[in-house]
């Protein structure tokens, strides 16, 4: 596998003290949600479970904290989370970096999911986005279908709610892991938010979707995963 896309069997945390600090220039994190339960698929699988949200909170701290001098000046930090803890990562957020370094709060719209007779059908995911210098990170607005008939046939600029489809069980593209994320998805995240040739850091990097999206656009890829599972799956979509 090429240098410039390396994934490593470790945690998070264990494996960025290795990292030269400054050389980030994207950091995609899909972490856990803290749903209480084992996501498996036929695949692989992860326990997704801390004592109480506090919990939860302090190793993702620890984690970003550590991070943090691995990253560029002009780096950006996507955090890709649901209704559980978004607010409690906005918070987090806003206290490690500065509330100025806040630039969206992305909506990951879906239609797959189920329902229920007592509360509105959850059917987004919650990206949060932010920079480390506001007069300087990288952005690319990604251009999209428009879907005014005024605009029929043209794109548009993306807004911060983004209609890209979840894989259905018949995805070409599933590998059989977990919460495994769409290709569409991270290319346009990472097309928007690093620079061409820039690095992407992943470190729960799972099926390897956002490396996968980094070597498709030209950037290089760094992925971590305590699973060695994840990892083979990883490698083997790079080849």
């Amino acid at each position: 596998m090429p240098e410039s896309h390396r994934v490593i069997q470790s945690d998070w945390l264990d494996a960025i003290a290795d990292l030269d600090d400054a050389s980030i220039d994207l950091l995609y994190a899909d972490p856990p949600f803290n749903t209480g339960q084992t996501q498996a698929a036929s695949a692989g699988a992860y326990r997704d479970a801390w004592a109480t949200t506090d919990d939860w909170v302090v190793w993702l701290r620890e984690r970003i904290t550590a991070t943090r001098p691995k990253l560029r000046p002009t780096a950006s930090i996507l955090i890709h989370t649901d209704w559980r803890t978004s607010h409690r990562v906005r918070v987090l957020l806003d206290e490690l970096l500065g509330e100025d370094r806040f630039v969206n709060h992305l909506i990951w719209r879906y239609g797959l999911g189920g329902s229920s007779p007592r509360r509105f059908a959850r059917k987004h995911d919650d990206i949060l986005f932010y920079c480390l210098d506001p007069n300087a990170y990288y952005f690319d607005p990604p251009m999209v279908p428009a879907t005014s008939n005024r605009m029929k046939g043209q794109l548009k600029k993306a807004t911060d709610v983004l209609d890209i489809p979840t894989l259905n069980n018949m995805a070409s593209e599933r590998v059989g892991y977990p919460t495994q994320k769409p290709l569409a998805l991270l290319e346009l995240l990472i097309s928007a938010c690093c620079p061409p040739a820039g690095t992407v850091l992943d470190p729960c990097c799972g099926s390897g979707t956002t490396l996968v999206a980094a070597k498709n656009l030209s950037r290089h890829a760094l992925g971590f995963d305590q699973s060695p599972d994840a990892c083979a799956i990883t490698r083997d979509r790079l080849k």
